[in-house]
């Protein structure tokens, strides 16, 4: 049996295409204060999913982070050299930069994205005003995935989860193929992340969509079991897949997620 995934490298997707996203504050817009907004997209993807929601944020004044993550962006092989914790590093990074120049930063992320929105709001919840997660992933029903320690050492990759949309025409240009060293490294992430969820403190507004083909409601449960935070909303979108920030639902996310912003980010009076 041939095995799609074992060929040569594919070509590497288009660098402009992938390319990170930083802009400054333009407080004249927000009230006079220095807001600024993390945005992370998730596993096997890349800014691409996640572009449209960072360009309407900085439409809006916000001071805009959105790196591409160790790994992502070129060849899926290359995801199989990193791990979890350089993805933590790397939004560390960006965490910093935006705290040292605004007065105020909101983390937002998609799948592994919200996740490491997540771990950033357990490590650095006194510095963070809140975050957004769309479909975070934090835990999974998979039984195959307690295999990937072993599967990992056999097949570097297999079939992709990429293009979860609804939306017919959108692309998230996400990579074909699953690299299972990296998703083994991931899923330990999350295994200390679930630990760590009382932490939170911090506002949370969580966007999940009915229909999800890559994250099952195993994460609803957890951050709602889990969660510390005293200001948490769960709100289900029902006409988007798993990448809805690209999908029919984007426009409320975009448009709910600044009325969070604008709210958890307002002065504290007295």
């Amino acid at each position: 049996m041939k095995i799609p995934f074992l060929g040569p490298p594919a070509a590497p997707l288009d660098p402009a295409l992938v390319a990170p996203m930083s802009v400054a504050a333009r407080p004249e817009l927000t009230g006079g204060r220095r807001i600024g907004v993390l945005v992370q997209h998730g596993f096997t993807g890349n800014p691409v999913s996640m572009r449209p929601w960072a360009e309407d944020l900085a439409s809006r004044g916000y001071a805009v982070e959105m790196p591409l993550l160790p790994g992502h962006g070129t060849r899926w092989q290359d995801l199989n050299k990193v791990t979890w914790a350089d993805w933590v590093a790397t939004v560390e990074t960006a965490y910093e930069k935006l705290a040292s120049e605004n007065d105020a930063v909101v983390a937002v992320g998609l799948s592994m994205g919200g996740a490491l929105c997540l771990r950033l709001a357990a490590d650095h919840g006194d510095g963070l005003a809140g975050i957004c997660v769309v479909n975070p992933a934090v835990d999974t029903l998979r039984k195959d995935v307690k295999l990937l320690p072993v599967l990992k050492l056999l097949v570097p990759g297999m079939p992709g989860i990429a293009n979860d949309i609804k939306k017919p025409g959108a692309d998230e240009h996400g990579y074909p193929t699953t690299p299972l060293r990296a998703a083994a490294s991931m899923f330990e992430g999350y295994a200390e992340l679930r630990k760590d969820l009382p932490k939170i403190t911090v506002p949370v507004l969580f966007f999940r969509s009915a229909e999800d083909h890559v994250v099952d409601i195993s994460s609803s449960r957890a951050l709602n079991a889990g969660l510390s935070s005293k200001d948490f909303e769960e709100r289900v979108l029902e006409d988007s897949y798993h990448v809805a920030t690209l999908d029919n639902d984007a426009p409320r996310i975009f448009a709910e997620s600044a009325e969070f912003i604008e709210r958890v980010t307002a002065p504290t009076e007295g």
